[in-house]
């Protein structure tokens, strides 16, 4: 298993397991309920374990106002070694008169992400950009080990329920959705734009 968002012993404790004859079943259901966050948010809240650079294209990433020119990044969960190049592939400049936005993030358990250049420009077309850094969010949220708990909750008993049809003898049949009500209401705040 790596980079689930809940672990087995609470998965077994939500639905009231103690052998260790399903724990395989289990543990694919975290995991498939997992990336299917990840698919429906558009994001990822494991942190990256190194550092990686990612390069972006300015264009379209920049918002303006009176504060400054915000760079809009993918979600960055630290940034005790962060390291800003602007530049073309072969010749980066270091910037380091920049802010990270939202204020206190990190502090709040929410990645950075936006750069703010309070003067200056980010540069031209032509221009990308080099960020450097840990990736991903810097805790899981609540709400997303929630959800992926109900979620795999849901794909484990669809053993029991292999058409789609789940029923009994005192409410009748019924067709499961996608995804539960439930999970989607849990996950909704955090979906990007343009995700769902």
């Amino acid at each position: 298993m790596a980079n689930e968002y809940s672990d087995r012993a609470t998965l077994k404790l939500a639905l009231s397991i103690t052998d260790t004859a399903r724990d395989s079943l289990l543990d694919k259901a975290l995991t498939a309920s997992s990336r299917a966050i990840d698919r429906q948010t558009g994001r990822r809240f494991w942190l990256d374990a190194s550092a990686s650079a990612r390069v972006f294209n300015p264009h379209g990433r920049i918002v303006r106002d009176d504060r400054g020119e915000l760079f809009l990044i993918d979600d960055l969960g630290a940034a005790g070694a962060l390291v800003v190049e602007v530049g073309t592939p072969g010749s980066w400049t270091p910037i380091t008169d920049y802010e990270t936005w939202p204020d206190n993030a990190l502090a709040n358990g929410q990645p950075i992400t936006g750069l703010l250049l309070p003067t200056g420009y980010w540069g031209t077309d032509r221009t990308r950009v080099r960020v450097t850094e840990r990736w991903g969010w810097p805790v899981i949220p609540d709400e997303i080990e929630h959800a992926t708990r109900l979620q795999a909750g849901r794909l484990y008993r669809r053993k029991d329920s292999p058409e789609g049809v789940a029923g009994s003898a005192e409410w009748g049949l019924v067709r499961v959705p996608r995804l539960d009500p439930d999970v989607l209401a849990l996950i909704e705040p955090y979906t990007l734009p343009g995700f769902a």
